[in-house]
Order: structure tokens, then C-alpha cells, then sequence
């Protein structure tokens, strides 16, 4: 009798797992962006992953193929997500303003609770998108963005809450940035300028500007013709 009751444990993971493909795969994929997004895709171990989800190296080769094809998964995985909970958003059920400050609330507040997003995007920029090239996916799963802020566009031009001409992947770039940055460079901020901007008073704030930044932009009375030369 095995004396070890952790590998036991284990064991009966493994078991359990490979009659329930969906859970391991998700395990696996759960273990992987913790490592990742710790230790970055060059730091990151197969043996690692697969101990921290609890199966053995051949299944997680199994499911993925190699450490390459396990790192799109999670690439793709962390999109979908997401892209998931913007749909679940209902923009459609609220006027062009209300849901234009719904979207960029959201915004913030995921990059705020899923730090693990920021960093794999980090990660897959240094990488000059090497990976996330190969996915067959991805424009598939932004197509509903880029649909429902359009809609919230022509929404909000029809009944004069919003300016027309407006690219949607353009505005949705500078809605991200705006909160991007600040998060991805808080701590280096913070002591440049001396405030704390990891304090929540301090994120409540920022969450507020970006949406008057937003809403300024889109304002149909506001002016934004260049200034003449």
C-alpha cells in the first residue's frame, strides 16, 4: 500500500479527470495562466502546470500538444472570457449613454480583478503576437465587441447622445489604453508621483475619468475640429 496519501490524491485526480475531459482541460488551463502570468512563457514548466492541476505530463500533451499549444489555449481562453462577460453585459437593453458607461466601467474594473489578463498581454506583446497569429479563434470571439459598441454608436448618433463617424475598434483601443496603462504602470506611477494609485479610493477615481474622458469624446456639442494653424 502506497504510504504517500498526497500521491494518492493525485492519483485519484488523474483518475477522476480523464472521465470528465471538460474538468481536466480546464484544470490544466487554470494551472497554466497561474504560471504563466507568474513566471512569464519562457519561465514557465510543463511539470509545474501539470503538478498544480493534478495530472500527469501525457495528458496535458494530450489535450494541448505541446507547451506552445497550451500557452494559445490559455491566450484564447483569457479573450473568450472576457468577450463572455461583455455579452452578458445586455448593452442592448440600456441607452447609448448608460451602456457606453456600463462597457467602460466593466472595463476597468475586469483589468482591475484579473490582473492574470494585463500580464498575458504583456507577455504575448513582447512575443510581437507571435502566438496569438496562429489562432484560428480570435476574431471570431471579438466580432460581438465590435458589433455591440457599434450599435451603441449608431444608437447614440440617431438620437443625438453620441457624435457619428466614430470607429468602434478605435474607441474601444483608447477605452482599454486608458486603463491599461495606468494599471500596467501604477506602481512605477505611484512612486514618480508620490500617491498611492493601488488605494481603492484612487481606482474608484480613475474608473470615473476614463468614463468622463469617454463621454466628453462621443458628446455631440463638443468641438473637436483641429485648431487652425
Amino acid at each position: 500500500m502506497d504510504a504517500n496519501p498526497a500521491k494518492r490524491q493525485v492519483v485519484r485526480r488523474v483518475a477522476s479527470g480523464s472521465r470528465d475531459p471538460e474538468r481536466t482541460r480546464a484544470a490544466i488551463l487554470r494551472a497554466a495562466t497561474a504560471e504563466i502570468t507568474a513566471k512569464g512563457l519562457n519561465g514557465a514548466r510543463v511539470d509545474t502546470i501539470a503538478e498544480r492541476a493534478g495530472v500527469n505530463k501525457r495528458m496535458l500533451y494530450h489535450y494541448f500538444g505541446d507547451k506552445q499549444g497550451l500557452y494559445l489555449s490559455v491566450l484564447e481562453e483569457t479573450y473568450a472570457a472576457i468577450r463572455a462577460a461583455e455579452i452578458d453585459l445586455n448593452l442592448e437593453e440600456l441607452d447609448p449613454v448608460s451602456g457606453m458607461r456600463k462597457l467602460v466601467l466593466f472595463t476597468w474594473q475586469y483589468f482591475i480583478d484579473h490582473p492574470e489578463f494585463l500580464s498575458l498581454l504583456a507577455t504575448e506583446n513582447l512575443n510581437r503576437a507571435t502566438y496569438l497569429k496562429k489562432s484560428k479563434r480570435i476574431r471570431h470571439l471579438h466580432a460581438p465587441l465590435v458589433g455591440m459598441i457599434s450599435d451603441l454608436m449608431k444608437r447614440g448618433a440617431k438620437q443625438k447622445m453620441f457624435r457619428s463617424g466614430i470607429d468602434p475598434v478605435d474607441l474601444y483601443i483608447s477605452i482599454a489604453g486608458l486603463g491599461f496603462f495606468y494599471m500596467s504602470n501604477r506602481h512605477t506611477l505611484s512612486t514618480i508621483f508620490g500617491r498611492d494609485l493601488n488605494a481603492p479610493p484612487r481606482l474608484v477615481q480613475r474608473g470615473e475619468h476614463i468614463v468622463e474622458v469617454v463621454l466628453t469624446f462621443l458628446d455631440p456639442a463638443k468641438s473637436h475640429k483641429p485648431p487652425r494653424a
